[in-house]
């Protein structure tokens, strides 16, 4: 994972209200398509320097055996039932994934809504080594959990693992990974927030943990030959993703009325779905109402297909998700709400006006 700044938060957030935030602030509003591009142009690449002053352009271009690979673990974690849409687009423009195959460069991505903040030219994840091996669709649905929101589960302070540093730092130290001491102590060493790991429990199965050989854990003893997780998506990775991402029906839609307050009636780290049809075409303020902590996503029907239009994340901040924008009459739009944090039980709202 590229390394990214920790989240902090003011002295006015307490540490459960934080925590809560945590759990969520990268998973997606669920019902969201994630649209995915492989970069394709020659100029898609990068000039690599080397140690003798001598420097190598790499392209980021991968094979359509390669892609394939790809597509099916894209497919892989929709076959699980979860509310979110996948789809492949041939303009970078239009996508949030945006997928290399810099050779040399590992495997890797960023973590959830993080990708957002990624320009359009630059790659959200890679792939940095044949993926047309044997077993190698793990590699892609790993990389794709990770693009989910999921973190690293062998960094799970619930493991207990006890590393021989050392011995880690060096084997991560050589290919296909050749990592830095640095980045290896980011990806393997260093725990991660309790408060982001996904319930109480360790996967030593998890897609999202490594495969380790012996003599790189002191402790449990039981792990020191090694961790080897079985291939594909382990039974709590279907459940978590799941809990996130439920499958949406048409009776999760509530539909949303000028001037009426819809209390959430939801609790910390679910969503509410509304569907909007204005009466007429004029700027519409959408907003939450009581002391919350949300994200609230505005799409509209475009030929069956829903487009991001717009949304605001007022989490950890003193103010109500908001937005005011122009709607127009004849055209249908979904209103996403997923709940990080409330402070009283059934006094969370939301309206449009």
């Amino acid at each position: 994972m590229p390394v990214v700044p920790v989240r902090k938060f003011p002295p006015s957030v307490n540490p459960n209200r934080a925590s809560l935030i945590l759990r969520s602030d990268k998973k997606w509003a669920n019902g969201t398509i994630l649209h995915y591009y492989f970069f394709d142009k020659s100029t898609d690449g990068e000039q690599v320097f080397f140690n003798d002053g001598t420097s190598t352009f790499v392209s980021w271009s991968g094979t359509e055996d390669e892609k394939n690979v790809v597509r099916k673990a894209f497919e892989t974690w929709k076959k699980v039932g979860i509310g979110l849409e996948f789809k492949e687009v041939d303009n970078r423009d239009e996508a949030e994934i945006r997928i290399g195959f810099m050779k040399g460069d590992g495997a890797w991505s960023y973590v959830g809504r993080d990708i957002l903040s990624i320009g359009r030219n630059k790659r959200t994840m890679n792939f940095g080594w044949d993926l047309t091996r044997s077993g190698e669709i793990d590699t892609a649905l790993h990389e794709i959990g990770h693009t989910l929101g999921f973190p690293h589960e062998h960094q799970n302070p619930n493991a207990g693992i006890v590393w021989d540093e050392e011995a880690v730092i060096n084997e991560l130290a050589k290919p296909p990974n050749n990592w830095s001491r640095e980045t290896t102590i980011h990806n393997i060493i260093r725990k991660i927030d309790p408060d982001s790991v996904q319930g109480s429990n360790w996967d030593p199965d998890s897609i999202m943990h490594y495969p380790f050989g012996p003599g790189l854990i002191i402790s449990p003893e039981e792990f020191q030959d090694g961790i080897l997780p079985k291939p594909g998506l382990s039974a709590r990775d279907k459940a978590w993703v799941k809990n996130f991402y439920a499958p949406l029906k048409k009776t999760d839609y509530t539909a949303l009325k000028p001037f009426e307050s819809i209390p959430l009636e939801i609790e910390e780290g679910q969503q509410r779905n509304f569907t909007i049809t204005p009466g007429a075409t004029r700027k519409y303020d959408i907003r939450t109402f009581g002391i919350s902590d949300t994200v609230m996503v505005l799409f509209e029907d475009v030929h069956g297909e829903l487009r991001y239009r717009t949304g605001d994340d007022d989490s950890g901040e003193d103010y109500n998700a908001s937005f005011r924008i122009k709607l127009y009459k004849g055209r249908k739009y979904v209103l996403r709400i997923r709940l990080y944090y409330r402070d009283r039980a059934g006094e969370t709202a939301v309206m449009i006006w």
